[in-house]
């Protein structure tokens, strides 16, 4: 293994995934304390185009592996596919982002190459000799500091900890690998892709959540939220609670058995915070609650808190963010 570093980039219908230059932003000073070129690597089928973007994203080169059965994605096959190019490419580290399919492929990558792994990373503390990377536990009521004593190892990086990467002033050189899964090894494959109509923002990757709880008192609770998360740009999230009671679609649900997030800001209504729901999103930068209890635990970790009704409070926040964002 060299002192290369190679960040895998995932895509999402038809484009890169906003983690990837958070990735690139991670990746690079961990690459220049040991001396190591930074490498992106694309793996799926016809994805020439988000190739030649990619090389846009600061780093030093860009590998590309096509095959046909990389067309849509399954666990054995990119994993197969990923730990072939990084053996190819001699890569010492790689970085993932902590998505859904980040955390399939990521430990089975780590496993064929028989190296140590970290998960859910948020932030950097040291680079020089063996870094020191941070991650939350207990649902985040603690942060530990996890030293890498191998110049090998996988890790997956919570959207949002990093800044995104500025884009680079010239493209890096692409490169097509010679990989494909070996098919013996390949145990599953994809019949049908069933498209289910999602928000224009990812939840993951949103910079802004607003999130509902019980307080939103029903289904149409969300869509009197809805006009609130179009003019911030924001994403929508919700609570365990909510998702159980029928409110919403459990794609939403932001907590330890839902999605984590780490956005720039997240606005809880009715929300009353339980250490589940907090575990998702503790790590957001700037956390605003709206509850009618003064007592909700919510309060406990806001940096902004606004005691009434979500239904009383949300309507004239819309109307303020309207006239300092659009005038």
């Amino acid at each position: 293994m060299s002192n290369d570093i190679l960040v895998f980039v995932e895509l999402q219908n038809g484009d890169i995934r906003k983690v990837t230059p958070q990735l690139v932003s991670a990746a690079r000073p961990l690459a220049e304390a040991r001396g190591g070129k930074l490498h992106a690597l694309l793996v799926g089928e016809g994805i020439g185009e988000l190739a030649r973007k990619a090389a846009t994203l600061g780093v030093d080169s860009v590998a590309v592996v096509e095959d046909p059965s990389l067309a849509d994605y399954t666990a054995e096959a990119y994993a197969e596919a990923i730990t072939q190019a990084s053996k190819r490419l001699g890569a010492g580290a790689l970085l993932f982002g902590n998505t859904s399919i980040g955390k399939d492929t990521a430990p089975r990558v780590a496993q064929r190459l028989g190296v140590g792994m970290i998960s859910d990373v948020t932030g950097t503390i040291s680079t020089g000799g063996n870094p020191i990377f941070k991650r939350p536990v207990y649902a985040g009521k603690a942060v530990t500091h996890v030293e890498v004593l191998e110049s090998s190892f996988v890790i997956s990086v919570r959207a949002n900890s990093y800044p995104s990467a500025p884009a680079a002033a010239s493209p890096a050189p692409i490169q097509s690998l010679a990989v494909a899964p070996d098919p013996s090894k390949i145990r599953t494959k994809v019949k049908e892709v069933v498209v289910r109509a999602a928000g224009k923002v990812d939840l993951t990757e949103a910079d802004i959540i607003v999130s509902g709880g019980m307080g939103v008192k029903g289904p149409e609770g969300f869509e009197f939220l809805r006009p609130l998360a179009e003019v911030l740009g924001a994403a929508l999230g919700s609570s365990r609670a909510a998702v159980l009671a029928g409110y919403i679609h459990p794609s939403h649900q932001v907590g330890q058995t839902g999605k984590t997030v780490s956005p720039s800001l997240y606005i809880a209504c009715g929300i009353s915070g339980a250490i589940q729901h907090k575990a998702g999103m503790s790590t957001s930068k700037c956390i605003v609650a709206i509850n009618t209890d003064p007592e909700a635990p919510m309060f406990e970790i806001a940096d902004y808190g606004i005691v009434g009704d979500l239904f009383e409070v949300v309507p004239p926040l819309i109307e303020e963010f309207k006239k300092l964002l659009h005038g």
